[in-house]
Formats: C-alpha cells, sequence, structure tokens
C-alpha cells in the first residue's frame, strides 16, 4: 500500500486523511508532537509521525497542508526532494512550491471538507507528468477534475474549495426561516438535509435554470419564495462571493 505524508495538521489535512485511510499508508509531519498525537487519535487509527525539523523528504509523495504564510517557513525545516508534492494551499503557486521545496513534481488541488465522507470535488492542476498520478490519489476522497491553468483552480477554489461554507449559511438561514415560521428546530434541521441530500442528487443530471422551473408553478408557492430571494439580491450576493474568495485567493 503507498504511503502518503502530510505536512501540516489542521482541519483540511484531517479530512482528507480520513477520506485516504484505508487506501493509503498515512504518515504525518508537524512541529508540535502533542497535536500530532492528537491527530492520530482523531483520524481514529495508528500513523507514523514525525517533527519537521527530522524528516527528510527525498522520495516521498507529500500532501502539503500548511498556512500558505508558511510555506517559507516550513521548507527550511524539512530536508530532500520529494518525488510528488500536491499542495492544497490556495493561491500558493506552483513556482512558489518549486522554489522553496524543489520537488520532482508538483500538483496543486483544492479538495474541500466532504473529502473526510470521500465526497470531495477536487480541482487540480500542475505538472502534466504528475496528472495521472494526483488524480489516482485525489479520486479516493472523491470527484476529481484536471484545470489546464493555476487562474482557473484559483476561480475553482473559490466555488468548491469555499462553497461548503456557503451552502452552510445557506441551510442555516432556510432551517430558522422554518422556525421562524413554527416549525421545531430538530424537524427543521431533519427536513433541511433531507433536501440537500435529495438536491445532491438532482443537481448530477439537471441544469439548475431546469431544475428551478420544473419546481416553480405559476403563482405558487415557490414563485413567491424565489421573488423574496431576488428581491435579496441572493444571485447577485452568491457571485460576489465567488469574486471576492478568488481575489483574496491571488493575495495570498
Amino acid at each position: 500500500m503507498r504511503t502518503i505524508t502530510f505536512i501540516g495538521n489542521g482541519t483540511m489535512a484531517l479530512s482528507i486523511a480520513k477520506g485516504l485511510k484505508g487506501k493509503y499508508h498515512i504518515e504525518l509531519v508537524g512541529r508540535n508532537m502533542k497535536n500530532l498525537d492528537t491527530f492520530e487519535t482523531q483520524l481514529g487509527t495508528k500513523i507514523n509521525k514525525y517533527l519537521l525539523k527530522d524528516f527528510d523528504m527525498t522520495g516521498k509523495t507529500i500532501l502539503l497542508c500548511v498556512k500558505p504564510g508558511n510555506v517559507e517557513e516550513v521548507a527550511k525545516l524539512v530536508q530532500g526532494k520529494a518525488d510528488l508534492l500536491i499542495s492544497v494551499l490556495a493561491g500558493v503557486s506552483t513556482k512558489i512550491l518549486k522554489k522553496y521545496f524543489k520537488p520532482k513534481t508538483v500538483v496543486r488541488s483544492m479538495p474541500n471538507l466532504a473529502a473526510s465522507t470521500g465526497k470531495s470535488m477536487t480541482t487540480l492542476t500542475g505538472d502534466a507528468k504528475a496528472k495521472e498520478d494526483g488524480i489516482v490519489i485525489l479520486n479516493a476522497i472523491g470527484r476529481t477534475l484536471w484545470l489546464e491553468s493555476e487562474k482557473e483552480l484559483d476561480v475553482a477554489t473559490a466555488l468548491a474549495g469555499s462553497g461548503p461554507a456557503y451552502l452552510a449559511l445557506i441551510a442555516e438561514a432556510l432551517v430558522d426561516g422554518a422556525v421562524k415560521q413554527g416549525l421545531k428546530r430538530e424537524d427543521a434541521m431533519a427536513t433541511m438535509r433531507g433536501l440537500f441530500n435529495g438536491f445532491a442528487s438532482l443537481i448530477q443530471n439537471v441544469h439548475p435554470a431546469t431544475l428551478k422551473d420544473d419546481v416553480m408553478s405559476p403563482g405558487g408557492t415557490t414563485a413567491s419564495g424565489y421573488g423574496a430571494l431576488e428581491e435579496g439580491n441572493v444571485r447577485a450576493s452568491c457571485m460576489n462571493a465567488i469574486e471576492k474568495a478568488y481575489k483574496k485567493a491571488l493575495e495570498l
């Protein structure tokens, strides 16, 4: 079984590790052994753990999950050159990764938190000769899409990478709306979860506009509620959220 070495032990690293667990051997590298032990406990399986200052990347497949601003510092602490470096860092270009880590090949990727359940939508780009390898590894945590440029990846980061937070806001707001009108919160939560589960399957094969039109009958309840969303500029706000997140990725 192939070994994947995680550098970084944050939330995204844990989500990806949960998705890869059982399919790959997992190693973890970080600054603090206590934090590495906590990661191991949360992952629920024994893993090899190393401190950054003691770790040699030579010949390894690395999954880089540190904060974008810590790239240079982390690179100074590790030794050797990885065979493949897969980065999940928003806004950090392959040029920067090659400059500091000097791996044989680089793939930039943007999974999301659904990796922990094998349902991530992960976009990738990078060295063409590492394309197949990167796709195979990240297919283990969900669906993948290889993009032809880093600009496209940065835009996709704003959509698929940040998207769970946007949808969580919408889910919470819908539940609050139902509670406001008199539905018990636990029933509103159950209804919302069923809604999202069903919607996830529907949207795979139907264009959003078609799905909306199929639900919205003339003068009906959906039309009334949809009109309220348009009055609240929900469509424009969603588009603006993608723009803001994309521009932030470029700043990192």
